[in-house]
């Protein structure tokens, strides 16, 4: 993909979550698989964080991690390329008074080089496959090295290649979604509040291949293995007893294979070297 095909889709994916940031957090705030997807990710990520921390998040949207952890006494420089995601983060930094805990820049991960603030951080943290929306994943990777410090650490949530829930569609007749991660280097359409990028899937070995030289792999956990993906509509809220099911089995399951691998999402954290 050319530098001006791959701009053109970075300007694209803003300006569609520039159009949904207004209603994103009213959009997810009572959805109860994305609070499940949430406390599994910051659950994951305290389990490495010292006291006091200082993290780079990565695509922070309108700013509900960058709160969480900064409310837990660290200190967040949340970045992202939307500016209505920025400014909605600014409002909610001030509302909480957390302005010596957050700052924030508008900044493309592609473009880490240009980082204002280069720590170095004791992790980098990116929720939610922000990560998902550039064919560029081994520049933002390589970038790492130098913003982290030795035995910092990584935790990055991304679409895998293949997701369990998504090719059972495929008996729905939906196709189109059943195949989709199966895209390979031209990525997948994707459209928000009706505007159009491109996605491309990743699998854990190629996280950890683009950083093997400076970091060591130290977990992977599936997430939404068994638990459904929050986009199949109010299934916690019709199917009670099965969701708890399957949450516990997940939960039990989490780190093991194939699990770890044919989600919705995985989590992949890795620790730099001393």
């Amino acid at each position: 993909m050319s530098d001006s095909v791959h701009t053109f889709n970075e300007e694209a994916a803003a300006k569609a979550f520039s159009r949904q940031a207004p209603l994103f957090d009213e959009l997810y705030a009572d959805n109860i698989i994305v609070q499940y997807k949430r406390k599994r990710v910051r659950d994951h990520v305290q389990a490495y964080l010292k006291p006091e921390s200082n993290i780079l998040e990565l695509n922070a949207g309108t700013g509900d991690d960058a709160i969480f952890f900064a409310k837990q006494g660290h200190w967040v420089h949340a970045t992202d390329i939307s500016d209505m995601m920025q400014n909605m983060l600014k409002e909610k930094v001030k509302l909480n008074d957390l302005k010596g805990q957050i700052s924030c820049e508008l900044r493309s991960f592609t473009d880490l080089k240009n980082l204002f603030n280069r720590g170095p951080y004791d992790a980098i943290f990116s929720n939610f496959a922000g990560l998902n929306c550039t064919n560029e994943l081994p520049k933002v990777l390589q970038a790492f090295d130098n913003l982290v410090k030795p035995g910092g650490f990584v935790t990055l949530v991304i679409l895998p290649k293949f997701c369990l829930w998504e090719f059972m569609m495929l008996f729905k007749g939906k196709f189109k979604t059943a195949f989709r991660r199966f895209s390979g280097n031209k990525g997948s359409k994707a459209h928000i509040e009706g505007e159009y990028f491109r996605c491309w899937y990743y699998n854990p070995s190629y996280v950890k291949r683009n950083l093997r030289n400076s970091f060591n792999l130290l977990k992977v956990e599936g997430l939404c293995s068994l638990v459904p993906p929050s986009y199949i509509e109010q299934f916690a809220e019709k199917n009670p007893r099965m969701y708890r099911f399957l949450q516990k089995k997940e939960d039990r399951w989490k780190n093991r294979w194939p699990w770890k691998n044919i989600g919705d999402y995985y989590i992949i954290t890795l620790q730099k070297n001393d």
